[in-house]
């Protein structure tokens, strides 16, 4: 009796020291990370006015703005949403609903696990490689575009498979003992049932690429002036914010406004994409 009162007592302290190790280590990453907001509301907040939104980066000594890298970032990330969507859909779908457990199921699963770790330099390297040493021969905001997508179409189609999968067989039958083809019962059903879902995969990756630096340094590369031209070097948030640190103070009150431009983007978009898989669990 006593010996299995010990027992109990004594895991009753391991999971107390357990519980209490979780909620300090919770703490400290709370704390890091009200630390790192705070930092950017007082250096960036200063820096918000209409100039911001308005004017291109300037030389050192002058006053300016982010439009130039607010416009290049809309356009490239909307490229690279627009082709991921596409692509990441259609695989998560096939490998939710054809492919299975196949060998070539299988490949591509694992490929695409694969390039969801991938670093995104790397990914900036091989774009360079095919789209702009090939063909283009000049940096390009098509070629930062398909860098991006490259980056977010992992995304899209594990959380596209996962969601599809969670959904009840039941729906799949009736569509399909009603004498409709398999491809309508997935299109006209399994996705709207889904839809909650795939939006915020979407919107998980948007949040992926809109901070990323590496991979625009070798395809877009950047400039200072207001261009709608993707064709040639264009320039993005990330990137203006990676040469602005290294200028004048005023340049780096600037890179702090477009920092925490990019950390309130990132933060809306995590706090829906999360309200939506709420939603999607309720569902």
């Amino acid at each position: 009796m006593a010996a299995s009162s010990f027992r109990v007592a004594r895991r009753r302290v391991q999971n107390a020291i357990f519980v209490g190790f979780c909620y300090a280590v919770t703490a400290v990453a709370l704390i890091a990370l009200a630390a790192i907001l705070f930092t950017l509301l007082k250096n960036g907040a200063a820096g918000i006015n209409l100039d911001l939104f308005t004017k291109a980066v300037p030389p050192e000594g002058e006053k300016g703005g982010l439009a130039d890298g607010i416009i290049g970032s809309i356009l490239m990330c909307g490229e690279g949403m627009a082709i991921a969507l596409i692509i990441g859909i259609l695989a998560g779908t096939w490998l939710a609903e054809y492919g299975g457990t196949s060998r070539y199921g299988i490949v591509v699963r694992f490929l695409n696990d694969v390039l969801l770790s991938a670093p995104s330099i790397l990914i900036g390297l091989f774009v360079a490689q095919i789209m702009i040493t090939a063909f283009i021969h000049h940096p390009s905001g098509y070629a930062g575009g398909v860098a991006l997508a490259l980056l977010a179409i992992p995304v899209i189609t594990r959380t596209t498979e996962d969601v599809l999968l969670l959904q009840p067989v039941s729906l799949r039958e009736s569509g399909v003992a009603l004498g409709t083809p398999f491809w309508t019962v997935i299109r006209t059903i399994i996705w709207r049932a889904s839809s909650s879902g795939i939006l915020t995969g979407a919107l998980l990756a948007f949040a992926r690429i809109s901070g990323e630096t590496a991979p625009l340094l070798f395809t877009a590369l950047g400039n200072n002036f207001i261009s709608f031209d993707m064709y040639h070097a264009m320039s993005a948030l990330p990137l203006s914010i990676f040469q602005l640190t290294t200028g004048s103070a005023d340049q780096v009150q600037l890179a702090w406004t477009g920092a925490l431009l990019v950390s309130a983007a990132v933060l809306v978009v995590t706090i829906v994409a999360r309200l939506l898989s709420q939603e999607q669990k309720r569902g």
